[in-house]
């Protein structure tokens, strides 16, 4: 493709440049650049691209796209916000690719993961070739690709969404971060379906207020399109009993479409009835009344699955194939995990890392607990303070005893985080250990028949982040070997 071409899909016109080269791929990374590449400086939250630009030049670039003038050998175009321009020209250059998919994006704090892959089930059950982007990677079809981000950058996502369609893809869900609203992202994504889960407390260290985060999240709404086509009709899918839900209906022109448990919905679940096992409720949609029964446990997974379904027969997916599918449900790595390695006590790893997951986390398990619960739970370090004294206070309040330990400290030291923790906590019996494997041979050292471990915060992931090294660390495997060593110790 022509540079001019190319840049013809930019709003903010641009000076175009005499020369005209043909630019043969788009790249952030100066390490990446090869002949005929277009390098687009993007300025990081620890790397500047415009300080790589000479670099880029000398590997090949054809072209620049900058925000302030750079002493290279090759053209220079300026735009005001090189990010939002990269989504756009990554989009442009690829052929538009979410204009020729089903594409259905997943906003809120809590949810996005489960949500994301309950619909990517339900789809699959119906037969057609889907999509997947989100925290836990990218699935092009039956391929799986590591994804660094909830969202990926704007140009892993146009990459993506092109292979998508080069392997006959029709249907792709991704989750939406509040950080790629933000940061422009998904500019360039035509969304069919925007999701929305819940609004609670998160990322205060990226957007300062929650009002600034609930105006972010916002965005996927706001920007879908503004005009009825019948073709391709455009469909906003809120929960009805999140207080944010009022003020994303006033700012979409797409269509609403609410699901919920308190407030009437259009997708409405009663009756629910919960154990150790599954969960059942009575599903009120527009097409009737069924009684469901998942495996799935939890109310927050009743309002994931809600939000699914209604997510699906917006998507033309009979109700019959999303009944089918929600039947052989297995749950999504990470949440809400079992471990067994033959215990006669019950160990759970869940993604819980906000106050509010981890509080529906042992509320759940409360309803159907036996024994002693123990939770064994840390903050994040370089993310939002604010949150560690109140996720400590839910832990030792709704834990029979907590267990506090790091998670992924960064470059923060671990102590520190965990003082700031427990000033949170008033009350209940907790313990401290900063070794986050040591904290968790603890619990499983302390539990007994019928008593549940919750391991919170990390979920699927399978490393832990100290300082500038990353480790290998999966909460599910540590249990896992905690627990052979225990039952062979009492042999």
């Amino acid at each position: 493709m022509k540079l001019h071409t190319l840049l013809s899909c930019l709003h903010d016109f641009p000076q175009l440049p005499e020369a005209n080269p043909d630019i043969a791929a788009i790249e952030m990374d100066s390490r990446k650049i090869q002949e005929g590449s277009l390098f687009v400086c993007i300025a990081g939250f620890t790397v500047d691209g415009h300080d790589y630009a000479a670099q880029a030049a000398a590997n090949g670039a054809a072209a620049i796209v900058a925000e302030r003038p750079l002493e290279v050998d090759v053209p220079v175009i300026i735009v005001k916000d090189s990010s939002r321009a990269l989504a756009v020209l990554a989009d442009f250059f690829y052929g538009q690719p979410t204009q020729q998919l089903h594409l259905i994006g997943i906003t809120g704090t809590n949810g996005k993961t489960t949500t994301s892959h309950l619909i990517d089930d339900i789809l699959r059950e119906h037969g057609v070739t889907t999509g997947l982007i989100g925290t836990i990677g990218i699935k092009v079809a039956e391929t799986v690709l590591e994804a660094k981000n909830t969202t990926p950058d704007a140009l892993a996502l146009q990459q993506a969404f092109y292979l998508m369609r080069e392997k006959q893809v029709t249907h792709a869900v991704m989750e939406v971060s509040s950080h790629a609203l933000h940061l422009g992202r998904v500019h360039g994504c035509d969304y069919d379906v925007a999701v929305f889960t819940n609004l609670t407390q998160d990322h205060l260290d990226y957007h300062g207020t929650m009002e600034a985060y609930k105006q972010a999240k916002g965005l996927l709404f706001s920007q879908l399109g503004n005009s009825y086509h019948h073709s391709r009709p455009k469909y906003a899918v809120l929960n009805s009993d999140d207080a944010a839900t009022k003020d994303y209906i006033a700012g979409t022109q797409a269509t609403v479409f609410t699901y919920g448990i308190d407030n009437e919905s259009h997708v409405m679940a009663r009756d629910i009835e919960m154990t150790s096992g599954g969960t059942m409720f009575t599903l009120i949609t527009p097409q009737g009344h069924v009684r469901v029964q998942m495996k799935l446990v939890g109310k927050f997974n009743v309002y994931n699955v809600l939000a699914a379904i209604a997510a699906c027969l917006v998507s033309g997916i009979p109700l019959e194939t999303i009944l089918r599918a929600i039947g052989k449900l297995q749950g999504v790595p990470g949440r809400f995990e079992l471990v067994d390695a033959g215990q006669d006590f019950t160990v759970i790893v869940d993604y819980s890392h906000t106050p509010d997951s981890l509080e529906n986390a042992l509320g759940t398990i409360r309803q159907f607990a036996k024994g002693h619960v123990y939770c064994v739970v840390g903050c994040g370090g370089d993310r939002d303070r604010s949150k560690r004294p109140l996720m400590a206070a839910i832990a030792a309040r709704s834990a029979d005893t907590a267990i506090f330990t790091s998670d992924n400290p960064r470059s923060e030291d671990p102590h520190i985080i965990l003082d700031e923790m427990t000033a949170g906590v008033s009350s209940g019996s907790y313990e401290v250990i900063s070794d986050r494997k040591a904290a968790i041979e603890r619990a499983v050292a302390l539990a007994e028949k019928d008593d549940i471990i919750l391991i919170a915060g990390k979920g699927h992931e399978t490393y832990q982040i100290i300082g500038a090294q990353v480790y290998d660390f999966d909460d599910r495997l540590v249990a896992k070997e905690a627990i052979l060593r225990s039952s062979t110790a009492g042999e």
